[in-house]
């Protein structure tokens, strides 16, 4: 179960990353503040997951 929880966080890392490159991307091709806040959550989100996925097992107590 460990392996699967794992494959989602990692497909969530990617997935958050991706987002934030678009974002970021969009934000320089438009101007429009909303992608650069969208683009900042998204580049915070990789790194918590990120930290999530790298200490599991503290946070799963094992």
């Amino acid at each position: 179960m460990i392996i699967f929880h794992r494959f989602l966080i990692g497909t969530a890392i990617l997935f958050a990353a991706g987002f934030a490159v678009w974002s970021f991307g969009t934000y320089r091709s438009t101007g429009q503040l909303v992608h650069l806040v969208l683009g900042v959550l998204a580049a915070l989100a990789v790194i918590l997951f990120g930290y999530y996925l790298k200490h599991l097992q503290r946070f799963l107590h094992r």
